[in-house]
């Protein structure tokens, strides 16, 4: 078992321990722990579980929501950043037309 995979194991047991303590089923923390799909993101919703303490299965599965928006926000942010990067690079290379030729029909 690789080091990525026992840190996922530990937090999606922690996970379920949670939700379980809170009274929902352990399946529930199953499917949660396929929806976060990181240990990073299991952790924050543990500790959403610990500190809110939530009654209903919605505010859950809403905290979830929540966490995979922010995961996908951030995946955009990167990409984003990267790409502006590369335009960046692109810009300040010498791949690009000179600027000596602006007016000029090619």
């Amino acid at each position: 078992m690789t080091d990525n995979q026992i840190k996922w194991n530990y937090e999606k047991d922690c996970m379920v321990k949670a939700l379980v303590e809170l009274g929902f089923p352990a399946e529930i923390g199953d499917a949660i722990a396929a929806n976060l799909g990181s240990p990073k993101a299991m952790r924050r919703m543990t500790g959403y579980l610990i500190n809110v303490k939530p009654k209903k299965i919605e505010l859950v599965i809403d905290e979830m929501l929540a966490i995979c928006s922010d995961i996908e926000r951030w995946r955009e942010k990167k990409a984003s950043e990267a790409a502006n990067a590369s335009y960046t690079a692109y810009l300040n290379s010498d791949l690009r037309p000179d600027d000596d030729f602006e007016g000029e029909d090619w």
